[in-house]
């Protein structure tokens, strides 16, 4: 494989066999308004998998938040600046993915409660509590985990 500086992306590639370059190429088509000639099919369905990663991202910053709650409220001996700071961190993490991303709010609720079941999992695993032990539902409000002040008690 020759992995040379200056060798340049195919012209027209397909999106199966280079998917860099096609990106290269679609982003240039569109730019130079060449609409008929880019693979809106593809390019659509990439659209839609940013979007779905984004909402992943939340579920995934949520449930990491959460499970820290969780094991700050159910682990009170345990608890450490590391915790804390893993919870600050998500926080900020979800404050800044919803601002990029502001229609994300409007699945918030689902988006925590899909959150909360990976975060029972995620709390009992690391904490050697038994999952029935955890409220079957999320007991804390969108305010509450938003909140920089709030650790429950």
């Amino acid at each position: 494989m020759d992995l040379r500086a200056g060798d340049h992306l195919a012209e027209n590639p397909q999106y199966e066999q280079d998917f860099y370059a096609w990106l290269i190429n679609s982003a240039k088509l569109i730019r130079e308004g060449r609409f008929s000639e880019a693979d809106i099919e593809n390019i659509a369905e990439e659209l839609e998998g940013m979007a779905r990663s984004d909402k992943r991202q939340l579920i995934n910053r949520f449930a990491v938040l959460l499970a820290h709650l969780l094991k700050w409220k159910y682990q009170p001996q345990k608890r450490s600046k590391s915790w804390k700071r893993t919870i600050k961190e998500q926080r900020k993490r979800i404050h800044l993915l919803l601002k990029d991303s502001p229609s994300l709010k409007y699945h918030i609720e689902e988006n925590i409660s899909d959150a909360y079941e990976i975060a029972v999992l995620s709390a009992a695993g690391e904490t050697d509590i038994d999952e029935s032990v955890f409220p079957e539902d999320c007991e804390y409000s969108i305010a509450e985990i938003s909140d920089g002040d709030f650790y429950p008690d």
